[in-house]
């Protein structure tokens, strides 16, 4: 792979990266946290919706993510001829 291909490569990646963590941030903190009494007023399934969020929404959340950056990266692989181990 020449430079050129790599940086755009890990470029690529960078940005995969940022928004992913982004998105996890904003459900782990923003809503387990800042936005949690707002949250609670909504009831789902029983339980406070900030107190889902704040125990298992942002693990669900995390895992999802997992996925998708998966994903991203064999598709970003393809792209770029890096999968053919």
């Amino acid at each position: 792979m020449a430079n050129k291909e790599h940086t755009a490569y890990w470029k690529e990646n960078i940005k995969y990266l940022v928004i992913l963590m982004s998105i996890w941030f904003i459900v782990s903190f923003g809503f387990g946290i800042l936005l949690v009494e707002p949250l609670n007023e909504i009831k789902v399934g029983g339980f406070k919706l900030g107190f889902w969020f704040a125990q298992q929404g942002s693990i669900y959340c995390f895992i999802i993510l997992i996925a998708v950056y998966i994903y991203l990266m064999n598709k970003l692989d393809r792209k770029y001829s890096l999968d053919k181990d």
